[in-house]
């Protein structure tokens, strides 16, 4: 099932060959066939938007100063990969940004020219002005990114960015997306929370088109009230970040507008004593699955596994990363039941009114649904949907195994 390496830059035109993605891309094909009821579709930079919003999976932050930033991508695409982001903005210190910049553009000169695979790339600049001084000095190599990451968006900012990336996509003679991030004062207080988020919202229905996804900065969000959550707990046992969420997902989420929105970063992948019961049932690895179940666990993977469940249960999608070690257990949470994808079909299917589900434990009503299956429908276009009878927990095995 893996794919083929991709070619350079095509010379004739300073434009990137196009790089399909494909999740489980490692997985050999007949395990594919055995673990998936419909196996997940390629997609890339051109496809439809909505699409490669669905795709992202867990998207990894590298810093720009990484001295092996170009082995780390093609490493990162090896592992499963889909989206990357190179941060120029709180990963590095503020002496860093010259010299990551020139490395930005040294590394992807070689990354790009190497013939190995890459992820979607993006870069994270720390303003728009920034961005269009990334765009400048990326010249040709424009071409070999999908976008860029607007940290600590904001209302009155809006515009700027928007502008500084339609300058860019120009340059570049391709279409670039803008992923902006949730994170300042005026989306956590409560005061001006909503009056802020619908704000941005307006400006971001206006430039549609170039925004791929909205990100949630909740490192920023728990930082400005001197808050960090422990690996065994998840952002919605944090009252305030609950609440900020969900006036978040309320604005981007609604009927209308939709948007992709990811979910925050896993910061933890260390190991250290554990003070609170695992999060993981023993009877879900049943025999033969302890060492998996151990593996999970030594590394806090089940407290992202948490996470992600409730991100997903919330109408989040894709989470940021930290480590590669995360990348696999996010996306395999990403992947649709059989259940899930029969219920979509469904309900896709009927004229109207409502029905027992196939699997005879639920009543699927085809008008308040509708958007649900929708979703599902096309989450499994890029993640797939397991088969019959599979468990999530038997795609991770075969991950770690992989």
């Amino acid at each position: 099932m893996a794919l083929a390496t991709a070619p350079g830059p095509d010379r004739r035109t300073n434009r990137s060959v196009v790089v399909p993605q494909l999740h489980f891309g490692f997985l050999e094909a007949d395990l594919v066939e055995d673990l998936f009821f419909k196996p997940p579709e390629t997609f890339a930079s051109t496809s439809d938007r909505e699409l490669l919003a669905h795709g992202l999976g867990a998207t990894l932050y590298t810093p720009g100063t990484h001295p092996e930033l170009s082995e780390r991508l093609h490493a990162a695409s090896e592992l499963g990969v889909a989206s990357n982001v190179i941060c120029l903005e709180d990963s590095i210190a503020d002496d860093e940004v010259d010299f990551a910049q020139r490395n930005v553009v040294t590394q992807l000169t070689r990354a790009t020219s190497s013939g190995r695979r890459l992820p979607l790339l993006f870069i994270r600049t720390r303003t728009p002005r920034h961005l269009t001084l990334m765009a400048q000095l990326l010249g040709p190599l424009l071409s070999s990114i999908c976008g860029f990451v607007a940290p600590k968006f904001s209302a009155a900012q809006a515009p700027a960015w928007f502008a500084a990336l339609a300058e860019a996509s120009s340059t570049g003679g391709a279409r670039l997306y803008l992923m902006p991030v949730l994170e300042t004062e005026a989306v956590l207080h409560s005061e001006t929370r909503v009056a802020e988020l619908g704000a941005i919202a307006e400006l971001c229905d206006t430039n549609r088109d170039r925004v791929l996804a909205m990100r949630v900065g909740v490192t920023d969000l728990c930082g400005l009230l001197g808050l960090r959550r422990s690996p065994y707990e998840t952002v919605y046992d944090i009252a305030t970040l609950r609440d900020c969420l969900g006036d978040i997902t309320n604005t981007f989420l609604r009927a209308g507008r939709r948007y992709v929105v990811s979910g925050g970063v896993w910061e933890y992948f260390a190991q250290d004593e554990r003070m609170f019961r695992p999060q993981l049932r023993q009877s879900m690895f049943g025999d033969g699955g302890q060492d998996l179940r151990d593996s999970l666990l030594e590394g806090h993977l089940d407290g992202l596994m948490t996470e992600v469940s409730r991100d997903l249960a919330n109408g989040l999608l894709g989470k940021t990363v930290v480590h590669p070690s995360h990348v696999r257990t996010v996306n395999a949470l990403h992947v649709v039941s059989h259940e899930q994808y029969v219920d979509a079909q469904a309900i896709l299917a009927s004229p109207g009114g409502a029905s027992a589900s196939t699997y005879r434990n639920k009543m699927n009503e085809t008008g308040p649904h509708r958007s649900w299956a929708e979703g599902i429908e096309t989450r499994a276009r890029v993640f797939g949907v397991l088969a019959e009878g599979t468990s999530t927990v038997r795609l991770l095995a075969a991950g770690v195994a992989a």
